[in-house]
């Protein structure tokens, strides 16, 4: 079974390069919405993710990966118990999952943006993803930082991720959500005058 790589990215550094030495490695790809249509775009096959969830993306893009489909195949160990839920369920294992979250800062940092604004910059699905493929970082191997694109690729030609590598990107994954959420608590504190 080709090994699935989730793709949903809003700093697109490197992705274009890194999802073709994924494909060539024979990695299955699952995208999102602007990541989807990047790769479409430079002509590499991906999956959209309403495929998968057999769901469209609902309520203008708020719902798009929180779902049985992606999640299972996020959270699943590779134990037999599991894996026989994922082939009665129909859902197939992720084994990479690449994300990195909405532009809050970015967006906040700009001249008159609304309250309503930034609330919209504030990733949800993103952050599920990332802390799942984190969780289970004995199985799945995380990226937020396209930085890591060239060693991940290394890697994976010379035999694949090791643990003591996921274990590390775990890390980077949960400091990636904490400041996240830090930046979004600093700027409702803002808002609030405290």
């Amino acid at each position: 079974m080709k090994k699935r790589a989730l793709l949903s990215v809003s700093d697109k550094t490197g992705l274009v390069e890194f999802a073709k030495e994924l494909v060539a490695l024979d990695y299955e790809i699952v995208s999102t919405g602007g990541t989807y249509k990047t790769l479409i775009n430079a002509g590499i096959p991906a999956i959209y993710v309403t495929e998968v969830t057999g769901f469209p993306e609902i309520l203008d893009g708020r719902v798009k990966t929180l779902n049985p489909y992606i999640h299972g195949g996020i959270l699943a160990m590779r134990t037999p118990e599991h894996l026989k839920q994922l082939e009665e369920l129909k859902i197939k294992p992720i084994d990479l999952v690449v994300c990195n979250l909405y532009p809050f800062k970015q967006t906040i940092a700009k001249e008159g943006v609304t309250l309503e604004e930034a609330i919209e910059n504030i990733d949800i699905g993103g952050p599920s993803m990332v802390r799942a493929a984190a969780k289970n970082n004995k199985y799945v191997t995380i990226v937020v930082n396209p930085q890591k694109y060239t060693v991940i690729i290394e890697q994976l030609k010379n035999g694949g991720i090791d643990e003591k590598m996921r274990l590390a990107l775990a890390k980077e994954a949960f400091a990636h959500t904490a400041e996240y959420d830090t930046c979004i608590t600093a700027y409702l504190r803002g808002v609030l005058g405290e």
